[in-house]
Order: structure tokens, then C-alpha cells, then sequence
């Protein structure tokens, strides 16, 4: 039986195997990381965390930095870049990435006009502002992080709709090869 949290929340020991916990904290790392701090965050024995980022090395998940003598692990950016990228494009359609796109487009405007700012760093100046209540402070952190998020949303979307034509182009040359190899 599953263990549960006094409020209700399924532990996450209980909720993912270990080798999942062990690809959910090493596919989220902001630096580096040794199989000691991983294998301690997912809660997984030494030996199970070694033998996932040896097989996530393999894959190309991940990127191994030699730092001294200690082994240190970071996920591959430009890999995660790309299937970020590739499941906008499998997942979506060119319309829907465009409307996305003034979707994002439009909330940001908003933020500019209501703040009277260009960029979410103008806005994060404005936090120095000794008139501002808590409430309003805790407002703007909240569209700051939004809009730098929305950012970085709009850049992988503008990707995506760049390389669309060439994915679809790549998809269809793959399924006449494999049509023409079963027929």
C-alpha cells in the first residue's frame, strides 16, 4: 500500500522508481552535480544513480565534467533545446504555434502598458520603488517571472515555426523511404 502524506500528497518514493527519480533530478540540474548529490536528491541507492547517468551519458541526455578529480554531471542544453523544439513542432500546428506566439505577444504588451516598462528588467528596477506596498512587490515578482518565462517560450516558439518547413520536409522524406522499403 502507498504511503500518503498527512495531506493527502503520495510520496514521490512511492509515486516514481528509483531510476525515474534519478532522470527527474538529473534532467533538471542548474550546475553540475556528483552521483553522490543525486543519488542523495532522488533518494536512490549509489549504485542504481551511477548506472542512469551512465546510460543517460549514452543517450545524450546528459554531459559528464571532470572537476579535479570528482565527476560531475549537467544535462546536455543544446539536446534539451532541440527536443523542446521538436515536440512544439510534432505536437502542434503551425497555426497554433502562431497563435501562441501573439498570444504571448499581446500578455506582454499588457505588462507594458500597465507598468509603463519595455522589458521585464525594467520592471524589476521598478521593485526599488520605496511607495510600492507588499502586494504590489509580490505582483510585479510574479509578472516578472512570468514574462521571463513567456520569453523564453516566445524564443522556442519563433524556433519551432523556423524550422517547421524542415521537420516536415525530414518526415515526409522518412515515410516515403520506409513506404518504398515495405512495399
Amino acid at each position: 500500500m502507498s504511503e500518503f502524506s498527512q495531506d493527502g500528497v503520495q510520496s514521490w518514493t512511492e509515486s516514481m522508481s528509483a531510476r525515474e527519480r534519478i532522470r527527474s533530478v538529473a534532467e533538471t540540474l542548474r550546475e553540475p552535480r556528483s552521483v553522490n548529490w543525486i543519488s542523495e536528491q532522488a533518494d536512490a541507492a549509489w549504485s542504481t544513480t551511477n548506472e542512469e547517468l551512465q546510460a543517460l551519458l549514452e543517450q545524450g541526455q546528459l554531459r559528464r565534467v571532470e572537476a579535479g578529480e570528482t565527476t560531475l554531471y549537467q544535462p546536455d542544453y543544446t539536446q534539451l533545446l532541440f527536443e523542446e523544439i521538436r515536440t512544439l513542432i510534432e505536437e502542434s500546428s503551425r497555426e497554433e504555434l502562431r497563435s501562441e506566439l501573439a498570444a504571448i505577444t499581446k500578455e506582454i504588451e499588457g505588462w507594458q502598458a500597465t507598468y509603463d516598462v519595455e522589458t521585464w528588467e525594467d520592471l524589476e528596477q521598478s521593485l526599488a520603488d520605496g511607495t510600492l506596498t507588499s502586494d504590489e512587490l509580490r505582483e510585479r515578482r510574479d509578472v516578472i517571472a512570468f514574462w521571463r518565462e513567456n520569453e523564453e517560450d516566445r524564443r522556442l516558439i519563433k524556433h519551432a515555426l523556423e524550422l517547421y518547413s524542415d521537420v516536415e520536409s525530414a518526415r515526409e522524406q522518412m515515410t516515403a523511404v520506409a513506404d518504398r522499403a515495405t512495399s
